[in-house]
């Protein structure tokens, strides 16, 4: 199988990180406070994160994602055993982190694709994936990680950049739902010491989006600094 949107081995992780910098058009701001040396890691662990998100909930039809997190299972798995072919492991295969206990819970992502029941359901879809990628936030930033705030990160981006799938049932849908589920998860956030800067930055940009009432729309530069500031110093 050809690797996800046709990249090959040799291929520039710039173009993964990319796309994920434009769901983040706040980054620029804030990865000053970070320390230089850690950004391009950072950049390229990010963008792994964006790629197995929209496998799972981009486009009308399950199948195509589907088979790119099967993908990734085998590519995580070979990560383990020091193989890789997408441009991303050049920076990230080599890492002393737990690929394969990533490769292991991916397959669950693929059920978060349809619309969960309730706020709980939301949640608790996500746990196999969120303890995994906390997993590797500790081995790779060598700071305490947090499951919960892994998921709250995750259930943002998926009401920025997927609205009409994100809100639970119960909540009902259109704008009304959607309104509904930013307050829930902005009353529902979680509180965390500690955490790596970068996880925490990622963290209080989405909360601070939440509070201005759009999942979506990018932070103004001085709410962005703030919320940057806050979430690095943990």
């Amino acid at each position: 199988m050809n690797t996800p949107d046709d990249a090959s081995s040799a291929g520039d992780p710039a173009a993964f990180v990319a796309k994920w910098r434009g769901a983040w058009p706040e980054w620029s701001l804030v990865e000053g406070f970070l320390p230089a040396a850690q950004r391009p890691l950072i950049e390229a662990w990010q963008a792994l994160q964006f790629e197995w998100q929209e496998a799972a909930w981009r486009g009308e039809e399950a199948r195509p994602g589907e088979a790119k997190l099967r993908w990734w299972v085998e590519e995580l798995d070979g990560w383990s055993r020091g193989l890789r072919r997408h441009p991303l492991g050049a920076l990230l295969q080599k890492q002393p982190a737990p690929w394969r206990e990533v490769a292991l819970a991916l397959p669950s992502l693929a059920a978060t694709r349809e619309r969960p029941l309730d706020a709980d359901a939301a949640w608790a879809s996500l746990e196999p994936i969120a303890r995994a990628v906390a997993a590797v936030d500790e081995a790779l930033l060598q700071r305490r990680a947090d499951a919960h705030v892994v998921a709250a990160t995750w259930l943002h981006a998926r009401l920025a950049r997927h609205p009409e799938s994100a809100v639970p049932q119960s909540l009902g849908t259109g704008d009304a739902g959607i309104r509904a589920w930013s307050h829930a998860l902005r009353a529902g956030w979680p509180r965390a010491s500690g955490l790596a800067p970068s996880r925490g930055i990622e963290a209080a940009l989405a909360a601070s989006r939440l509070k201005r009432g759009d999942a979506s729309a990018a932070l103004p530069p001085l709410a962005a600094l703030w919320a940057g500031w806050r979430g690095a110093r943990g």
